[in-house]
């Protein structure tokens, strides 16, 4: 078990971790107005969740939580690239992307 996590230890890992989901949920609440922003904020606290499987996983000596990581990665692109070209596509129709404008799409 020569792994850097074994050496270095869970301490710091857990705190970029920590670090990562405070500026995601921050960007989340503190800018309620941009889509792009929002999303970013939701990447970073999704980064979060697999910097933690990663670490556990090389503590642990498992694999598990690295191939989720691989799974949560691949829906993330997925997510990402779906939810930009319907901002696109959005964006071209109305000529705006803040969240106050697409809540009047209600119904």
């Amino acid at each position: 078990m020569n792994s850097a996590i074994a050496q270095i230890g869970l301490g710091p890992f857990l705190t970029v971790s920590a670090a990562l989901l405070v500026l995601g949920v921050f960007g989340i609440f503190l800018n309620r107005k941009n889509i792009i922003i929002i999303m970013m904020s939701m990447e970073l606290i999704l980064l979060s969740a697999n910097l933690n499987f990663v670490a556990f996983s090389g503590a642990l000596g498992d694999l598990s939580g690295q191939v989720m990581v691989l799974f949560t990665l691949t829906i993330a692109a997925a997510e990402a690239a779906i939810g930009l070209a319907i901002l696109t596509v959005y964006f071209r129709n109305r000529g705006s992307i803040q969240v106050e404008d697409v809540a009047t799409m209600k119904g």
